[in-house]
């Protein structure tokens, strides 16, 4: 692994959830276990940007680490909104960027919290940068048999075999990935009916027959044994002007940062994976043979302390939580397939707008009234609105991606890169 030379990794969370120690706990012993951190050619550098307002946390709860973790990292950086605001006061005092330009780049979000994190690696110097999400965990699991398999997975370890020679690598998920229940279909709400409502708001990788098969296995993705035993990575190929990945399991080459683009995602939306997608037509992106485990319904905290279930629980419409989660995730990417057809598919844009918006009309009364809650209506009412703000939100975008340039061209005039 990278033989002969001394490398800076950095490991970034941008986490809210009070669980996030645990999580932090079982990676750390995950590197000491691959022997990362008995390698002294390997400095690992932990960045932390957490929210305080997602679950109503206190800094401790990310900033306490118990002393014998931090034996085994070099630093731990966290990235909290004080060390933001000096890092912007810096930036406009340098003639960098304007102090309204920073809001692009570190205001509110997902995608801010990102950048927060791969900021502050660039700055600190680290040759390579591994996104990793505090609902995920370094195991797979397998339904081969009458129980599930599980493994562990050295996921560090993984991407850094093969980061060397890409732009980013990122790996495979099982778990609860996909926030969509089992459903069982009536005449309220048809299976074809769900189909035009998931096409209409789903994007190239979110369609139909991916999530159909999930929802047949109970909102269980189980991973491959073919992938687990497989030791080659594959590229990436572009779909749409967009080489898709995802936000965790992610790595990301700093050795030339004037290669590395930014986070970005329309105000309350997702899909900051998505839209770094839409960057990479020139980039090498490699698909690596590693798993996490997304526990996207956090039910499986007990992993994380040895305890393995035979049998996965089935997800179904059962209580309002899972609900809740489904309509938010149906919110979420509602809010953001505007701007990603807006830029993939620039030509057919308004066609595909008008599709989208006529399925929604027709689907959207039979969600409500399966469901038993109107506020799914709600989702059409988004659509149109982040519609008509797909312009503004496609400059943002762009305007991210220059304000980003400017302040990695200050990091290489200054050295302030590996």
């Amino acid at each position: 692994m990278l033989k002969g030379e001394h490398i800076k990794v950095g490991i970034g969370f941008a986490t809210g959830r009070k669980s996030f120690k645990k999580v932090l706990r079982t990676y750390i012993t995950n590197f000491l276990e691959s022997g990362l951190v008995d390698n002294e050619k390997i400095n690992l550098n932990i960045f932390i940007a957490y929210d305080l307002q997602y679950q109503k946390t206190k800094a401790t709860d990310f900033t306490n680490i118990h002393p014998e973790l931090m034996e085994h990292i070099d630093n731990f950086i966290f990235v909290d909104d004080s060390v933001i605001k000096n890092e912007i006061a810096y930036l406009v005092r340098e003639k960098v960027i304007e102090e309204k330009d920073a809001n692009l780049i570190f205001g509110k979000g997902y995608a801010a919290k990102r950048n927060a994190v791969l900021y502050n690696a660039i700055k600190n110097q680290m040759d390579y940068l591994i996104f990793l999400d505090d609902d995920e965990y370094p195991m797979a699991v397998t339904n081969t048999r009458n129980s599930v398999i599980w493994g562990g997975q050295q996921v560090l370890s993984t991407h850094l075999v093969h980061i060397r020679d890409a732009d980013i690598t990122h790996g495979n998920h099982c778990g609860y990935i996909s926030p969509i229940p089992h459903l069982d279909f009536n005449d309220t709400m048809t299976e074809e009916d769900f189909k035009t409502f998931i096409e209409a708001i789903s994007n190239d990788i979110i369609n139909w027959e991916s999530i159909k098969g999930v929802m047949e296995n109970g909102g269980v993705t189980y991973a491959d044994t073919k992938i687990l035993t497989s030791d080659a990575p594959f590229e990436v190929q572009e779909i749409h002007h967009a080489k898709f990945i995802s936000g965790a399991n992610l790595c990301i080459n700093l050795t030339n940062s004037k290669r590395v683009f930014p986070f970005y995602n329309p105000p309350g939306a997702r899909g900051e994976d998505t839209f770094l997608s839409t960057c990479l037509s020139d980039r090498k992106v490699l698909r690596i043979p590693i798993y996490t485990f997304h526990d996207g319904f956090s039910t499986y905290h007990r992993l994380l302390e040895g305890v393995l279930p035979i049998k996965l629980k089935h997800i179904n419409a059962d209580n309002d939580q899972i609900i809740t989660r489904f309509y938010n995730a149906c919110i979420g990417w509602v809010r953001y397939k505007p701007l990603l057809l807006y830029i993939t598919q620039p030509d057919s844009y308004e066609e595909k707008i008008n599709s989208m918006r006529k399925n929604l009309t027709i689907t959207l009364p039979k969600i409500c009234s399966y469901f038993d809650r109107a506020n799914f209506m709600n989702i059409l009412t988004e659509f149109e609105k982040y519609n008509r703000n797909v312009v503004k939100h496609d400059r943002e975008f762009k305007e991210t991606k220059r304000i980003w340039s400017q302040i990695m061209d200050h990091f290489e005039d200054n050295k302030l890169v590996p």
